[in-house]
């Protein structure tokens, strides 16, 4: 099983039904996003939306925000998810290898990202492939 990387061009049924399908997966607390929603994180200059097939069926999908602050370009990995079916077979891999590359094709020197402790397997993989965990405390204002 291996996975094809493309970034989303357009916000298509296929997307809207597959994300139906992949964010109750991530967050038992967020709802999907709509085709509005999609169409908005897939124009905007900010982020790209990956998405990974596996053989043809979108089967996971990571979001990269990049943005310029004094410091540099900023790059975050959000919203990792990978399909219950496809997990175990390099999926998550590559889905983060080619946000990687885009983030560093856009000037980013380092990538961050957050993972629940709780998501083991999500972990060892940001480990094996080179994420560092860093003493850090994250702090969150809900509005």
């Amino acid at each position: 099983m291996s996975a094809t990387i493309e970034i989303a061009t357009e916000s298509t049924d296929e997307l809207v039904q597959a994300m139906a399908v992949l964010i109750p997966q991530l967050s038992k607390s967020n709802p999907p996003p709509s085709a509005t929603d999609l169409a908005a994180i897939i124009h905007s200059e900010a982020s790209v939306l990956f998405i990974a097939r596996v053989d043809g069926k979108i089967a996971g999908a990571l979001t990269l925000a990049t943005f310029r602050i004094p410091t540099g370009v900023r790059a975050w990995i959000e919203d990792v998810v990978v399909d219950s079916e496809a997990r175990g077979h390099g999926v998550g891999e590559a889905l983060n290898m080619a946000a990687i590359a885009e983030a560093r094709s856009r000037g980013a020197i380092t990538v961050e990202l957050t993972s629940r402790p709780s998501r083991e397997a999500a972990n060892r993989l940001y480990q094996r492939i080179g994420f560092v965990q860093r003493e850090t405390n994250i702090y969150r204002y809900t509005i």
